[in-house]
């Protein structure tokens, strides 16, 4: 299930690309989900753990993936962590849904995210509702970023 805090949150990594470059291994990198994020966000190929074929770069490292896989690779890898989750861009949301499919994730945002136009389930911990919706989600979330 996916859990969301909303604004600040001291326990939260706010900084989930230095995480990223101090934590992550080969394995993170080859797992089958996390290929398939990378290409639909960043619209890359991994080609082996340390070489991404990325349209725009060549050849890069994962140290050079954008800062939105990057987070969500973390988010997947240490679901017992709090991300913020800010650094992703809405073309991050379905895969932040996707993996709180999978497993129990918590994240921090500091902003309204677009969870998309689909029924979803988002318990958001400011004030213990569950949403399904965005028509359900702006009207809570709203009131606590500002």
């Amino acid at each position: 299930m996916l859990s969301v805090f909303y604004g600040d949150m001291p326990q939260a990594i706010y900084n989930p690309v230095v995480y990223f470059k101090n934590t992550y291994t080969d394995e993170w990198i080859t797992d089958d989900l996390v290929k398939n994020m990378i290409q639909d966000v960043d619209r890359s190929q991994v080609l082996s753990p340390r070489i991404i074929d990325s349209p725009v770069l060549g050849s890069i490292s994962p140290l050079e993936l954008s800062g939105g896989v990057k987070t969500l690779i973390s988010i997947y890898n240490v679901p017992d962590k709090i991300f913020n989750a800010s650094h992703c861009g809405d073309n991050c949301a379905k895969w932040i849904l996707e993996i709180g499919r999978i497993q129990d994730i918590t994240i921090n945002l500091r902003h309204l995210m677009d969870f998309g136009e689909g029924t979803f389930t988002l318990k958001i911990l400011n004030t213990g509702q569950s949403v399904h919706t965005m028509r359900e989600l702006i009207p809570v979330a709203g009131m606590i970023v500002r």
